[in-house]
């Protein structure tokens, strides 16, 4: 047993060592120590590339309606008719349901007519004041004249002005009598009830024949218009989000399928037994496809650059408190120490900002690099270094 484990470390040992003098000639007989006698670390590199790029924050939600309001009694009553069922499209206005009206028709032609009974009355004492007036004018007459005396000129002028009491008291009454005959009116048109925004019918809550109370809800009625997702943003994100961002809505109902949307409101409080505060997203929704109560994942575009030099997030050291890259040289086969101020982090790309990157970056093994250390590209990349060393060598 031990004398195969011996032959199994040899045979893994030549393979090895096979490896490398098979890559040291394909790589043009560079000596694997590279210059100065350091060891060549084997790295990848990657393209440094201008594309656009963005900075996406995910966050999760729920879909609700741009209003939800309910269809309620103003009245006690019967219902004699409910014609919506719930998905039904209600317009503004619209009569949804009816409540029994005979008691309410006998109120109002009660109060109709005891408004005529008032106009009637109305009627009488203007015409007793008006003839009131005249015996005050004709005993003030008789009076210059010396043929009554000033005691019958009072009289007159009493019955005068009680009749006109009597007139403003009529007219009073009749005010009152048509105030009356409005609120049965009134109270009549509630038997009517009537979708006060257009909508859909979201939940029916009685039935034709139910006995209402005052107040009692009959449907439900919500608009799809529009809809906003509300979404908890956690402390570390809350900087980052402003209203006016773009942002896209995802929901399992139509996988794959983006709608836009963007950050109308953003809650100036973190709740503190979460640390999250309330964000919430307005999307159009014309073809009424979101549905409130939905779960949504909510992306929205922090920042975004329509060209940008990008390397992949791999390509990203982290040196004496400062980002850098190692770009391959591959003309001396070293790797060169290059410090970047980064933008915009979309994951797996990184926007560089400064300097302008020109050649490959190296994305595995820089850990191990220092600035100039001898390098041997892996790979495709190797095989592409290989072809231009020959090159080189070419007279």
């Amino acid at each position: 047993m031990r004398r195969l484990v011996l032959i199994l470390t040899v045979s893994v040992f030549v393979l090895l060592l096979g490896w490398r003098v098979v890559e040291h000639l394909r790589s043009g007989g560079t000596d694997s120590q590279g210059r100065g006698g350091r060891p060549a670390v084997a790295v990848t590199v990657a393209e440094v590339s201008v594309e656009p790029i963005q900075d996406v924050r995910l966050f999760t939600g729920s879909v609700f309606p741009q209003y939800r309001y309910l269809v309620a009694t103003k009245v006690a009553g019967r219902v004699v008719s409910l014609g919506k069922r719930i998905g039904d499209r209600v317009r503004t206005g619209e009569e949804i349901a009816r409540l029994d009206d005979a008691e309410y028709r006998q109120a109002e032609a009660e109060a109709r007519a005891n408004l005529d009974i008032a106009k009637a009355g109305l009627e009488e004492a203007q015409a007793s004041l008006a003839l009131d007036e005249k015996e005050l004018d004709r005993a003030r007459s008789l009076r210059e004249r010396d043929l009554i005396s000033d005691a019958d000129v009072d009289n007159a002028r009493s019955a005068f002005e009680a009749q006109k009491a009597r007139t403003r008291l009529a007219e009073a009454q009749v005010s009152q009598r048509q105030a009356a005959l409005e609120a049965s009116r009134i109270r009549l048109d509630y038997t009517r009830l009537r979708a006060a925004e257009p909508g859909y019918v979201g939940e029916r809550l009685v039935d034709k024949g139910a006995l209402l109370p005052v107040n009692a809800a009959v449907v439900s009625v919500v608009g799809l218009d529009t809809v906003f997702v509300r979404a908890s943003v956690i402390e570390r994100d809350y900087g980052s989000i402003r209203p006016g961002q773009e942002a896209a809505i995802e929901v399992d109902a139509f996988p794959g399928r983006r709608f836009p949307g963007r950050v109308s409101r953003l809650a100036p409080v973190l709740k503190e037994e979460s640390r999250v505060a309330e964000m919430e997203v307005v999307v159009p929704n014309p073809g009424h496809d979101l549905k409130p109560g939905m779960f949504s994942r909510v992306r929205v575009v922090i920042a975004s650059e329509d060209a940008a030099q990008c390397v992949p997030a791999a390509a990203v050291v982290r040196r004496d408190e400062h980002d850098a890259v190692y770009m391959a040289d591959e003309a001396e086969g070293v790797a060169r120490y290059v410090p970047v101020t980064l933008g915009i982090n979309a994951g797996t790309r990184v926007q560089v900002v400064e300097p302008a990157l020109e050649g490959r970056v190296i994305t595995l093994g820089q850990h191990l690099l220092e600035d100039r250390t001898p390098i041997l590209l892996t790979g495709a990349s190797k095989a592409d270094t290989a072809g231009a060393s020959r090159d080189r060598n070419l007279p």
